[in-house]
């Protein structure tokens, strides 16, 4: 089976979820919601909406997750 960047356990329902990230990373989040919103003529107001997106990307092109996913529904 391929090394898999992330696992994840799928359900229908929403899920709240409460993370802490490192610093670094909120900067790095914040910074790149500004570029966004510049780009969009847009400013996003809050950075952490972000993550859902970003995850969902993510996992949408991690070559390996895709390869599992076909090989798992046969």
């Amino acid at each position: 089976m391929p090394k898999l960047k992330l696992s994840e356990f799928l359900d229908d329902k929403p899920v709240k979820v409460t993370v802490e990230l490192p610093a670094k990373l909120h900067r790095d989040l914040v910074a790149y919601a500004g570029v966004l919103g510049e780009e969009k003529g847009n400013p996003i107001t809050d950075p952490v909406r972000l993550i859902v997106p970003m995850l969902e990307r993510f996992i949408a092109t991690d070559r390996a997750f895709a390869r599992a996913r076909r090989l798992a529904s046969g």
